[in-house]
């Protein structure tokens, strides 16, 4: 079965997703929960999991998700009155949760469902207000809700370079690590300074380039794909950089080493 697997060390924040083609398995260390066609899913921030996103019977992996940033939360329930709210109630324990198909949410999404076309661009107060409503959707689904979604602790961090050699190859900008790591993109490149002599950008080209190196010599990899492996988006200027760094193009050191 044709799958896409998306790897990450930590969701950044809180995620509200619709399925509504193909299949989402999520693995959370070993536990899997299988998010089918028509289903919704709530995945916890701080916690690490695996997204795999099956075709199914030729029908490809399509979703809606609704991401909870932290500033939006905080002014959500600023507007709460706090009187109201549920006593004694614990946070959710899982890290995924499959949500029941209620009446609120399917009316939610089907109501986004006009902007899953790229060229329709919703105003800014009408995504503010869906993303309110969802807010609404999960509080009334289960008051676990409540102290789950208004935690607000510091956020976590996690060591830059560990995680950095585990996805150097990924398709993924300085924003993305930064995100996926509990940092700003100006903490990011502060901390990462303090543990590498060269900046994050150099740093993910030497090491990109390094590792390509490393699969010409094996002769796995022909020289026009390696670029697409090691996690290059241009071909061109990953042909220019590797010859800046080992003064000959791709296909010679396969070349040299057959």
């Amino acid at each position: 079965m044709p799958h896409e697997m998306l790897s990450e060390y930590r969701m950044p924040v809180h995620v509200l997703i619709y399925v509504y083609s193909g299949e989402m398995v999520v693995d959370d260390n070993g536990h899997t929960l299988k998010v089918g066609a028509g289903n919704y899913v709530f995945i916890k921030r701080d916690h690490q999991v695996k997204l795999l996103k099956h075709t199914v019977k030729d029908s490809p992996y399509k979703a809606i998700s609704i991401r909870f940033e932290r500033n939006f939360l905080r002014d959500f329930f600023g507007s709460l009155d706090k009187a109201l709210l549920p006593k004694h109630v614990r946070r959710i324990r899982e890290s995924a949760l499959l949500l029941p198909q209620t009446p609120a949410l399917q009316s939610l999404f089907l109501s986004l469902f006009p902007y899953t076309d790229a060229s329709v661009k919703p105003k800014d107060e009408i995504i503010r207000l869906k993303m309110q409503e969802a807010l609404y959707c999960l509080l009334d689904t289960d008051n676990r809700f409540y102290p789950t979604l208004f935690d607000f602790s510091e956020s976590w961090k996690i060591d830059l370079l560990p995680f950095m050699e585990a996805n150097y190859t990924q398709d993924m900008t300085l924003d993305e690590f930064a995100t996926y790591t509990g940092r700003s993109l100006a903490t990011f490149k502060r901390d990462f300074a303090k543990v590498s002599d060269i900046s994050p950008e150099k740093w993910l080209i030497k090491r990109r380039l390094d590792k390509a190196y490393e699969l010409l010599t094996q002769g796995d990899t022909k020289p026009a794909d390696i670029y697409i492996a090691v996690g290059f988006k241009n071909r061109s200027h990953f042909f220019s950089a590797f010859k800046r760094q080992f003064g000959v193009p791709p296909g010679e050191i396969r070349t040299a080493n057959s």
